[in-house]
C-alpha cells in the first residue's frame, strides 16, 4: 500500500575521501530543487520525498527511484527536475531520456559495487585502518572551527555582495594569506561561492550570518564560539576536576551574545511551553533567570490576564528590558534584579518557571531553589523545570550527555540531571503530583504542585 501517489528515493550518501558518488555529483542540491518544485506545484500531498543511502550505482549518480512504478532515473541535474515533475508527477509519463531501462546492467553494477565495498572494508580492517566514522568524529571540529572563525571575524558581512580575498582582508583587518585560505575552505563547505577570484555569499550565509539581514543570527552564534574556547580546556578540566577559568575580553559582549543565543534557541520552544503550562486561571508568574524573557513573552501573548515577573542578574536585566520593550509588553512583564540562589522570591505566584537553568547549578543549589520556589507559590501553584534530561544511568541520550560536559567546562558545579533526580528534589522540597511533560526536541518539563 502506498499512502502517496509517488514515493521518491534520492541517494545522498557521502562517500569517503570525496570519492565519486551521488552526493559528490550534487544530489543534495537536486533534493532541494525537487522539494521546492513539488511544493510549488502543490503536490506535497501526492509526492513523498525520502533521501536514502547508497543504491550501489555510484558512477551513474545522482540516482532517483520513483515508486510505485519502480522508475530509475540516473545522472540527474537540478535543471531536469521541473520536467520530471511536470511530465511524470503531473502528466503521468516518465521522462524517458533520463530513465535507465537496462535492469541486468543495473543489477550487475550494483553487485560489483557491493563486492568492491566489502573487499575494501575487509582490507581496511585487516590493515587496522581507523574506521571512517571514528575518523570523522575526530576531525569534526575542523568545519565547525572554520565557520566559528568566520563569524568571529564577521567575514560574511565583509564578503557582502561579492569581494576578492584582498578586499575582504582589508575590511576585517586580517592577513591576506589567512583570509584566502579560509575563504576557499568556506567555498568547499558550501557556505560561499567562488567565480574566478571573487567570493560571494550563498543564500543561507547571506540570510543567517551577514549584517543587515532580518534573520542574522551572528550575535547569538558567537556564544558557540565562546563555548568552543571552553571545550578546548576539557583535558585540563578533567585532570583537575573543575572548569579552567578563561579570560573574557569583553564581559558585556559575552553576556549579550549569551542572551541572544538563549533567545534564539528558545524561540520555537517557548510557545510550546506556554501551551503546556498556561491555563485560564493563571495570573502571576515568576520567571527565574528569564534572560531575554522569551518564555514570559510567550505566556503574555497567549494569556492577556497573565502578569510575569523576571528575576535575573544585574548584568542581564538591562538586556531583558530591551527585549520586553521591543515587543511592547511592558504592561504585562516586569523585570527585577536578584540572585535566585539567595533570599526569598516573594509570594503568591501561580507559576514559577526554570527554563534551561538547573543545569548550571549543583544538586545542593537546585534543592535550595526548589525550596524557595515552594514557599513563594500560592497553594496549588506549580513549579516547572525545563531541562535536558539524562537517562537513569546518565549515559544518554547523546545531547544531554554532551551538554553535561558543556556544563563541566563552563560552570563551577553544573551538570545535566535525570528525571528521577528532579522528581526527588521537588518532592523533598514539599511538591506533590510531580510529573513529566514531554515536548518536541531535546528538553522536557518536570512539573510539581505546591500543597
Amino acid at each position: 500500500m502506498e499512502p502517496f501517489r509517488f514515493h521518491l528515493f534520492v541517494c545522498t550518501q557521502p562517500m569517503p575521501d570525496d570519492a565519486s558518488g551521488c552526493s559528490s555529483c550534487g544530489s543534495l542540491e537536486l533534493l532541494g530543487q525537487l522539494e521546492s518544485e513539488v511544493a510549488a506545484r502543490g503536490l506535497s500531498r501526492n509526492v513523498q520525498i525520502t533521501n536514502c543511502g547508497c543504491l550501489g550505482l555510484c558512477d551513474q549518480g545522482p540516482i532517483m527511484i520513483v515508486y510505485p512504478e519502480g522508475i530509475w532515473y540516473r545522472r540527474l541535474q537540478p535543471s531536469d527536475i521541473p520536467e520530471i515533475v511536470s511530465r511524470h508527477f503531473v502528466g503521468g509519463s516518465p521522462v524517458e531520456r533520463l530513465v535507465w531501462h537496462d535492469a541486468p546492467a543495473m543489477a550487475a553494477m550494483t553487485l560489483e559495487q557491493q563486492q568492491k565495498s566489502r573487499a575494501a572494508e575487509t582490507a581496511r580492517d585487516k590493515a587496522g585502518i581507523l574506521p571512517d566514522h571514528l575518523n570523522e568524529m575526530m576531525r569534526g571540529y575542523m568545519a565547525s572551527r572554520c565557520l566559528l572563525t568566520a563569524l568571529e571575524l564577521d567575514l560574511f558581512t565583509a564578503v557582502g555582495q561579492g569581494a576578492s580575498a584582498e578586499e575582504v582582508s582589508k575590511r576585517i583587518n586580517a592577513s591576506a594569506r589567512g583570509v584566502v585560505v579560509l575563504l576557499n575552505a568556506l567555498v568547499a563547505l558550501g557556505l560561499l561561492t567562488k567565480s574566478e577570484n571573487k567570493f560571494s555569499n550563498t543564500a543561507e550565509s547571506s540570510r543567517y550570518f551577514a549584517e543587515g539581514s532580518k534573520d542574522n543570527h551572528r550575535n547569538g552564534l558567537l556564544h558557540v564560539a565562546n563555548i568552543w574556547h571552553r571545550w578546548s580546556t576539557l583535558t585540563d578540566a578533567i585532570l583537575s576536576g573543575s572548569r579552567i577559568p578563561i579570560d573574557r575580553a569583553n564581559t558585556q559582549d559575552w553576556t549579550r551574545n549569551f542572551i541572544a543565543a538563549m533567545d534564539f534557541n528558545a524561540k520555537a520552544r517557548a510557545p510550546l511551553v506556554a501551551k503546556a503550562l498556561g491555563t485560564g486561571s493563571l495570573r502571576r508568574v515568576l520567571d527565574l533567570g528569564g534572560g531575554s524573557g522569551v518564555y514570559s513573552i510567550a505566556l503574555a501573548r497567549s494569556f492577556s490576564e497573565v502578569k510575569c515577573e523576571i528575576l535575573d542578574l544585574p548584568e542581564v536585566v538591562p538586556l531583558t528590558s530591551e527585549y520586553i520593550r521591543s515587543v511592547g509588553l511592558e504592561a504585562q512583564i516586569t523585570v527585577r534584579t536578584g540572585d535566585m540562589l539567595q533570599g526569598d522570591y516573594g509570594s503568591g505566584y501561580d507559576l514559577i518557571m526554570l527554563n534551561a537553568i538547573c543545569h548550571m547549578f549543583s544538586e545542593e543549589q537546585n534543592r535550595g531553589i526548589f525550596s524557595r520556589a515552594c514557599r513563594a507559590l500560592a497553594p496549588g501553584g506549580h513549579l516547572a523545570v525545563q531541562d535536558f534530561l539524562l537517562n537513569e544511568d546518565k549515559a544518554g541520550p547523546l545531547h544531554s550527555a554532551l551538554f553535561s560536559i558543556n556544563m563541566f567546562v563552563g560552570t563551577d558545579s553544573g551538570a545535566s540531571y535525570s528525571e528521577r533526580e528532579f522528581t526527588q528534589w521537588m518532592q523533598d522540597a514539599g511538591f506533590i503530583n510531580v510529573h513529566r511533560i514531554n515536548l518536541p526536541g531535546p528538553a522536557d518539563l518536570i512539573v510539581g504542585q505546591a500543597k
